[in-house]
Formats: structure tokens, sequence, C-alpha cells
């Protein structure tokens, strides 16, 4: 019976933190949506996903933390709370980094609008996707899935990378659009972060069911 209830616990977590994940997808895309739409209605919704997501985030951890405390687990069980305390920091700073998109949206609002040499559309679209994927990977324990989050990475770092480039020559080129410009390279920023939470997230799911630190081997290999 004891066995039976840790295991009900377990899933009791996992559950609130697919919980939070859905939150944190919601808060990306709505603000993404309200850069594009310049909604001041979708950028207080972000705000209140936010509010949601800060609350989850201390249940996760307590959850986690009383079992921790009280179970003792061992091996795959403590490795999957242990990646679940680090998803959780991810997930909240998904929401911190949609809040951030938002504020900048409500910004340009009072500026003129301008066409920018930047997709924000598409990225935020790519980063919504690694997000998704990395919690699919954690709700099927799927190791090639969560693996090929690391890769999308690669290409987002291309995006990000050729956003900024333009972006500061199109500021060059018109300064008059600078602000319009500056909040575009600040969203671009919190898209590219927003794809590095995925990844930790896809890494910790790796960390789970395989037992390895994907971030210590990569490290290694830099070296």
């Amino acid at each position: 019976m004891p066995r039976i209830h840790f295991q009900q616990q377990l899933a009791e977590l996992k559950d609130k933190l697919l919980a939070m994940a859905a939150l944190a997808q919601q808060a990306l895309d709505c603000a993404v949506e309200a850069y594009l739409q310049q909604d001041a209605g979708l950028c207080q919704h972000v705000r209140d996903l936010e509010a949601a997501i800060n609350t989850t985030e201390r249940d996760v951890y307590q959850m986690a933390y009383d079992l921790l405390a009280k179970e003792q687990p061992m091996a795959v069980d403590l490795r999957f709370i242990l990646a679940v305390i680090k998803i959780n920091s991810d997930l909240e700073r998904v929401g911190d980094q949609s809040v951030n998109i938002a504020q900048r949206a409500e910004g340009l609002m009072n500026l003129p609008g301008v066409k920018l040499p930047v997709d924000v559309k598409k990225m935020g679209e790519w980063a919504g996707r690694m997000v998704r994927t990395s919690i699919q990977a954690l709700l099927d324990a799927d190791v090639k899935l969560a693996e090929s989050v690391l890769t999308m990475d690669d290409e987002m770092d291309a995006m990000n990378h050729t956003a900024q480039r333009a972006l500061m020559q199109e500021m060059q080129a018109r300064p008059e659009v600078s602000d319009q410009a500056l909040n575009a390279i600040i969203i671009a920023r919190n898209l590219e972060r927003t794809a590095d939470h995925a990844t930790n997230i896809a890494e910790d799911v790796i960390f789970w069911v395989r037992g390895s630190d994907v971030r210590h081997q990569m490290s290694l290999a830099a070296d």
C-alpha cells in the first residue's frame, strides 16, 4: 500500500507540472499574438497567466520537496522528482519571458507601425514548438523526442542571430524606427531564451530516463 500511495503522489506531481506547462505554453502564444495584433487585452491576459503560473510553481515545489523529505525515493523516482524541480523553474521562466514580450508589445502600441526585418511569428511558433515537444517528451518519457529539441535549438539560435544583425542594420539605416527595432531585438532575445528553457526541459527528461547529465557531457565535449 505505501508503494501504491507513493506512485499516486508521483502521478499527481506530474499532472500538476503538466498543468503548469499548459499555462506557460498559453502565455507564450498569447504574448506573441499580442505583439502581432497589438492587442492590449492579450497583454493583460499574459499577466494573468503568469500569476497562475507562479502559484502553480509554488505548489509543484511543495509537492516535490514533500516527496523528497517524506518518501526518500531512490533511482529513477529520485531522478524524476529532481527533474520536475528543474523543469518547474524553467516553465516559470517561460512565463517571465512571455510577460517581457507582452510588455514590449504594449510599448509599441504608442508608436507608428513599421515593417521590420524579423519574423517574430516564425520565431514564436518555433519556440512554442520546442516547449510543446519537450513537454511531450516528458509525458511519454521519450528520449529521442527530447533529443530532437536539442537540435531545434540550433535553428532558433540562427534565427535570433539573423534577426539581431538585421535589426541593428535597420536602426543604422533608419534611425526614425530605432524604438520599434529595439523592441523587436528584445522580443527576439526573449524568444531565444524561451527556446533555451525548452532545451533545459528536454535535457532534464533525458536525465530522468537515462540517468545521464547531457549538459555535463556537452560541457566536456566543448572543452
